[in-house]
């Protein structure tokens, strides 16, 4: 039995069945939302809807109580009035189901009342030996068992993100935003006010699950400190962790107490924490994503010394300036890679750091020959490639020349597959990170290429200079935390 399958979490993520408490046979109720979920991603195991006067719940058989269930139960999905959960808490220890997702909300995070129903819950979990997440959460998402208990659909592909949230929305609204990038969730937690399960507890199981390449973790305070150190410092070893904290402002604070009942703290406590551990923070979520794209995606730098790549002056200036305030040098390329580049770029280009191209009757070397000659140089790190080449534009080219539509749409897919090859093939063949930017909209066939072969495309170049800056400390983070053993 691997480490991960020996955790309490486990059988919360990978369910062989479930009870469900709250769906009915009313589509808009927040409990038949979120079971229309499970069934969405096509969850195999058995469930067992339990209502108190339905026969049949959404096409299932219905049972009036856990004791009416015909078989085990794995895990329990309880989104009910907040009266009734210690109840049903109670029956899941007597029945022997130990793991649950308690959705309700209005415990700990509400008032005195709430803390003391939520303490109610935590004794009977201590008495039964139940392990339960939340409550006030969403539940979970694990693309690799077809388990989606949040209230949206999930609708990327399974992916190399595992994440932990003190937010539910970032574990339902994020699946989206992640498929544009031809990425998704490997497994995600929404752990609401942890009075059970905290965010170290879901940390540390992800550290251990083998289909998580890179950790995503929104945060609002952490409750235990100490503890959160010790694992995060034993998981950035083996695997990138990236923190998007909004705890630090006095209305950050605030609005933390309310949403979960968290006890924030300073920025400078946490950028000091996260630092020490080797885990990287991020300032917003379009970052957090941009971070894990990149750190989940490529391999780990030497240095610090970044070629650019681009055939347009304005961006490649603007990587440049991007890349300093990222902690990170422009690379000077040696004698040999200077007189190879001279050899193919016309007399218009520069072939110091940034290599402008301006222009090329060859569009082959652009993400074929010369990023061929930069990634050898030893005073090379890593590499960045400003992308602008449009389909449309290339197919209405080709259409000039060879005046025939079939042709020119079939050259130039056949071309940027090419292009697309030859980029993405870099970073295995010379073991250093190669991170495109570009501002052409997700749907530019020359960008979905490169997102299928797992090459980092992020949209823009200051956005992708801020990821590769953040790959390189965990680098510097890592190479010490190993050091330190």
């Amino acid at each position: 039995m691997s480490d991960v399958e020996k955790s309490r979490l486990y059988r919360i993520t990978h369910p062989r069945s479930l009870a469900f408490w709250g769906a009915s046979n009313n589509a808009l109720s927040m409990g038949s939302v979120q079971l229309a979920s499970v069934l969405g991603l096509g969850y195999e195991g058995a469930i067992y809807p339990i209502h108190p006067k339905e026969t049949e719940v959404m096409g299932l058989k219905a049972y009036n109580s856990l004791a009416e269930v015909p078989g085990p139960v794995d895990l329990g999905v309880v989104v009910l009035p907040t009266k009734l959960v210690p109840e049903i808490l109670e029956q899941c220890g007597k029945a022997g189901a130990h793991h649950l997702i308690i959705v309700s909300a209005g415990f700990g995070e509400i008032d005195e009342d709430g803390k003391r129903m939520q303490q109610q819950l935590i004794d009977t979990a201590n008495r039964y030996g139940i392990t339960f997440l939340g409550p006030n959460c969403i539940g979970v998402v694990n693309t690799y068992h077809n388990l989606n208990t949040t209230f949206y659909p999930y609708v990327a592909k399974p992916g190399f993100i595992g994440m932990a949230s003190q937010s539910g929305s970032f574990v339902t609204q994020m699946s989206g935003y992640l498929d544009k990038f031809d990425l998704g969730f490997s497994q995600a937690f929404s752990v609401g006010n942890e009075a059970v399960v905290d965010i170290t507890d879901c940390l540390e199981y992800l550290g251990d699950s083998p289909e998580t390449k890179v950790i995503a973790l929104y945060v609002e305070a952490i409750r235990r400190g100490r503890e959160f150190f010790r694992v995060a410092k034993q998981v950035s070893k083996k695997k990138p962790i990236v923190a998007y904290y909004v705890g630090g402002s006095s209305a950050g604070k605030k609005a933390a107490q309310s949403h979960t009942g968290a006890l924030a703290g300073s920025d400078a406590i946490y950028d000091a924490m996260f630092r020490q551990c080797g885990v990287i923070r991020a300032q917003s979520i379009e970052e957090l994503f941009d971070f894990c794209i990149v750190l989940g995606a490529q391999p780990l730098p030497r240095g610090d010394r970044v070629a650019v790549l681009t055939h347009s002056g304005g961006p490649g200036v603007s990587a440049a300036d991007a890349a300093e305030r990222s902690g990170l040098r422009l690379a000077q390329f040696g004698p040999e890679t200077v007189a190879k580049l001279r050899e193919v770029v016309p007399h218009t280009a520069s072939v110091t750091n940034p290599v402008d191209l301006t222009f090329s009757r060859n569009l082959n070397e652009y993400l074929q020959t010369l990023p061929a000659i930069i990634m050898p140089d030893e005073g090379v790190d890593s590499l960045f490639v400003y992308l602008i080449v449009a389909a449309q534009r290339l197919q209405q080219l080709l259409m000039e020349a060879t005046k025939d539509q079939e042709k020119a749409e079939a050259l130039a897919k056949g071309f940027l597959v090419g292009q697309a090859e030859a980029l993405a093939a870099l970073p295995g063949k010379y073991g250093k990170p190669v991170v495109a930017g570009s501002f052409l909209p997700r749907s530019e066939p020359l960008i979905q290429e490169l997102q299928k072969r797992g090459c980092a495309v992020v949209p823009s170049p200051e956005r992708a200079m801020s990821a590769l800056g953040a790959l390189t400390r965990y680098a510097r983070m890592r190479e010490a935390l190993e050091a330190s053993t």
